[in-house]
């Protein structure tokens, strides 16, 4: 089975983008629009990598990477932000436990690397 990307983002036209080019790449995926949301998902099925918006209503992308981490199970899971703000902070990003970042609009040339190389080597 492929791997799982759970992508979180409030944005349906951004979730819609990112569940298709994760499709491209072959891998399964689950959209969901808050935090909320993404912990029930995470939960239910754990996911291999989580693409996650920093800009969401009622609770932030910081807040929901600190939750999933703190899942049974799920504290190795990479969780990549995605967002327009590209002035960041890497220190915040990872303090809130983010293993990478992905600035919108997606470069869909560099896109399927930065997935790829959160899953680690594909399966024999």
């Amino acid at each position: 089975m492929s791997p799982l990307v759970l992508i979180v983002d409030d944005n349906e036209t951004n979730s819609y983008l990112l569940a298709f080019f994760v499709g491209r790449l072959g891998l399964r995926h689950q959209t969901v629009a808050s935090g909320a949301a993404a912990l029930a998902a995470a939960a239910a099925e754990r996911p291999d990598i989580v693409l996650l918006d920093l800009h969401m209503p009622q609770m932030d992308g910081y807040e929901t990477a600190e939750r999933l981490h703190a899942l049974p199970g799920l504290a190795d899971v990479p969780i990549v932000a995605v967002t327009a703000n590209t002035g960041v902070p890497r220190s915040r990003l990872a303090q809130a436990g983010f293993v990478g970042c992905i600035a919108k609009p997606i470069n869909t040339d560099t896109f399927p690397d930065e997935i790829l190389r959160h899953l680690g080597p594909p399966a024999p």
